[in-house]
C-alpha cells in the first residue's frame, strides 16, 4: 500500500475545502475504497492524489517538450 510523503501532506493541509472536494471528485477508485474501509484518513488519501497528479503532469510536461523537440528538428 502506497504511503504519501510528507511534503504532500504538508501540501494538504494547505488546501481549501474547495480544492479538496475537486482533487476527490478526481480520485481514483482504489484509494476511495481505502477511505471507505478506514484504512487511511482523508489527507492521506487526498495526498497520495495530489502526487500521483503531480507525477501525470511531470511525465506529460516531459513527453510535450519530446515532441517539441522533434517538430522544432523538421
Amino acid at each position: 500500500m502506497r504511503k504519501p510523503s510528507e511534503e504532500y501532506l504538508k501540501k494538504v493541509k494547505l488546501l481549501s475545502k474547495e480544492e479538496t472536494e475537486r482533487l476527490m471528485a478526481r480520485m481514483r477508485t482504489k484509494l476511495m475504497r481505502r477511505l471507505e474501509d478506514k484504512k487511511m484518513n482523508m489527507s492521506e488519501v487526498v495526498a497520495i492524489q495530489l502526487e500521483i497528479e503531480d507525477e501525470e503532469l511531470n511525465e506529460w510536461r516531459e513527453k510535450m517538450a519530446e515532441i517539441r523537440k522533434k517538430t522544432k528538428a523538421k
